[in-house]
């Protein structure tokens, strides 16, 4: 399970003209699913994910978590994270999970985030979605377990 996570002023997600998650000052997290990915990963994905010390505290010092900064979060899912790279010009997705599977793996680790509790926005999974973000930084992670 990989999240790219993205330190934000503001993010947004938009599908068919209509803003299905916004948050101001926290993560956008782009969150992907490959095959083997379970319960487990998701949780120990979403320990990370909420518990990275990626937010300046008084010393200006990257040291505080998005709860401990008083951030949100939006997950998007993003299946492209899980492509194989490694070789050619276009890109694999055989160890990307099955969509019926990442959409639960997906569905899973967004009502993990909410049960922290921390305000928790989503996109559409498997939609077309436009997402606008102001990274604050920037400060952009790769996260996988």
């Amino acid at each position: 399970m990989i999240a790219l996570i993205q330190r934000v002023s503001e993010a947004t997600v938009t599908v068919d003209g209509k803003v299905t998650g916004a948050i101001g000052n926290g993560l956008l997290v782009l969150l992907g699913v490959e095959k083997g990915d379970d319960e487990a990963k998701a949780q120990k994905l979403r320990d990370k994910v909420l518990g990275y010390r990626i937010f300046s505290d008084a010393d200006d010092k990257m040291n505080l978590n998005v709860q401990q900064a008083q951030g949100s979060v939006l997950v998007v899912s993003q299946f492209t994270l899980a492509a194989d790279t490694k070789k050619g010009m276009r890109p694999g997705f055989s160890t990307g999970a099955a969509p019926i599977e990442a959409e639960r793996l997906y569905q899973y680790f967004v009502e993990q985030c909410k049960a922290q509790p921390i305000v928790t926005e989503t996109g559409v999974f498997g939609a077309d979605m436009k997402v606008a973000l102001v990274n604050d930084g920037p400060v952009t992670f790769w996260l996988q377990v």
